[in-house]
């Protein structure tokens, strides 16, 4: 916060304080920011890995699922003829 702002004398001791607390989470809030901004451009290894690894299960349910409706299929085809 500007310095001269807090050095009013109009100022009370307690909106002081208050003030001072206002631009300590200010600049609480810009780090975070930053902080946040930083993870989100750059996202963790573990986090790609844990994608991969669940993009390699969702393929695999998906060909059993594919495997078991042609099997079903032919199964009705060989039944029918």
């Amino acid at each position: 916060m500007e310095q001269n702002i807090l050095s009013q004398p109009e100022i009370s001791p307690l909106e002081h304080e208050v003030l001072e607390e206002y631009e300590r989470l200010a600049n609480n809030m810009k780090q975070l920011a930053a902080v946040l901004d930083g993870l989100a451009s750059s996202p963790s290894i573990e986090i790609l890995d844990g994608l991969r690894d669940l993009e390699r299960k969702a393929s695999l349910a998906f060909t059993l699922l594919k495997t078991s409706v042609y099997s079903i299929v032919l199964q009705q085809e060989y039944g029918e003829g």
